[in-house]
């Protein structure tokens, strides 16, 4: 069976806007996106991801563990109820940084440095 089709898309410097399911297939140019930025913080923004699987939830956790111990980190925004139960039940929400909308994160993140 084809997988669905994963695509990237660059919004502005450190914030990357991700379609289609984050599984086993997709997970490499997932990781190869994100590692390509090179900000302080990284806005994922899920939106356009309808779910994704144990490889896709591992890529995610291998991304935002590289980050942090390199002094940086990852936001997501627009995580759906599928996904952020997935999150919920593996127990890693307590180690992401997650806003409803990108709006929101950019909001957050920018003012987050003048408090």
């Amino acid at each position: 069976m084809p997988s669905e089709p994963f695509e990237v898309e660059r919004l502005d410097r450190g914030v990357l806007s991700f379609h289609g399911p984050l599984t086993v297939e997709n997970v490499g140019p997932f990781l190869s996106a994100v590692r390509r930025e090179n900000t302080p913080t990284v806005i994922l923004d899920f939106t356009g991801v309808p779910y994704l699987d144990s490889s896709g939830l591992g890529s995610l956790i291998s991304a935002c563990t590289s980050f942090a111990k390199a002094g940086r980190r990852v936001a997501l925004t627009g995580v759906n109820q599928r996904v952020r139960k997935v999150f919920e039940i593996t127990k890693v929400e307590r180690a992401l940084l997650v806003f409803p909308t990108l709006s929101d994160a950019l909001e957050a993140l920018s003012n987050a440095g003048t408090a």
